[in-house]
């Protein structure tokens, strides 16, 4: 549970998820307010979680501990802009935008800002998701652990240095799209092989749950794991075989980088950018 008051300046999706998962930690709800611009986005964000939805962010951030940035990186120059005045050292800011460096968001909120940059994904949207978290150089300890508490409430987390976060961005912010072409593949596999779409695609989803599952739980190496299906002259050796030269494992790991170079890109770009 948080005890401050919280304001998502943009209610969107991952907003959405994360005053969710706090509202089933047990933060209750008049502690939360999230900023929108239409009218029936703040009636469905009232009903849905019994929070205030405002249309000014510079109200909301100024009333607010806790300020979280979740709006589109393309709308974080002029919402910086309109909140500036109302960030000051006593209010604690995270940012959930990627590839906006902590160095930019400081030249525009003020050097002494307390501000921790989050990198969750969407599997947050149903308490299953992953995020990296980096404090800037105002940032406390105490700081970290109350934005670790807020994610907490919508999967794991885990702590690293800002110039580790692209890589975060490149591995589990982007990974989901991965996962979900994996597992479009399988179930077209399944389709190829006589299985109903419907069935192809609820047995390649749930492999994919079940396996990510046993792993987190047991706490063995993927290698292990993959070891105990594999029998001598068996299916799963073909089907591996066939995998391995097909490349699957270099083109994951060239997918992971290409994302992080693009994600350095995007960083490097606003920090160009004039406030």
């Amino acid at each position: 549970m948080i005890d401050k008051s919280i304001t998502f300046l943009g209610g969107g999706n991952m907003a959405s998820a994360i005053i969710r998962g706090l509202l089933r930690a047990g933060t209750p709800p008049e502690r939360i307010t999230a900023t929108v611009r239409r009218g029936e986005k703040k009636l469905e964000l009232e009903q849905a979680f019994g929070i205030r939805a405002l249309s000014d962010n510079l109200a909301a951030a100024r009333d607010a501990e806790i300020v979280v940035l979740s709006v589109k990186p393309q709308a974080f120059d002029k919402l910086l802009t309109a909140i500036a005045p109302a960030i000051d050292a006593r209010k604690l800011v995270i940012s959930v935008a990627a590839g906006v460096p902590i160095a930019a968001l400081e030249r525009r909120l003020g050097a002494g800002a307390r501000i921790v940059r989050a990198m969750p994904n969407t599997p947050c949207l149903v308490g299953l998701g992953a995020t990296a978290l980096s404090g800037g150089e105002h940032a406390t300890a105490e700081d970290l652990k109350l934005a670790q508490a807020i994610f907490d409430s919508t999967g794991i987390t885990t702590t690293v240095d800002e110039a580790l976060l692209d890589a975060v961005t490149g591995l589990s912010g982007s990974g989901p799209a991965y996962i979900f072409l994996i597992i479009e593949a399988l179930s077209d596999a399944g389709v190829k092989v006589g299985l109903s779409r419907h069935v192809a695609l609820k047995l390649a989803a749930q492999t994919v749950l079940g396996s990510a599952r046993l792993l987190l739980e047991t706490g063995q190496h993927p290698g292990h794991l993959k070891d105990q299906v594999t029998s001598p002259g068996g299916t799963a050796i073909a089907g591996l075989h066939t995998l391995e030269a097909g490349g699957l494992r270099t083109t994951l790991i060239d997918a992971v980088e290409a994302a992080t170079r693009r994600a350095k890109e995007l960083g490097d770009a606003f920090l160009e950018t004039k406030p």
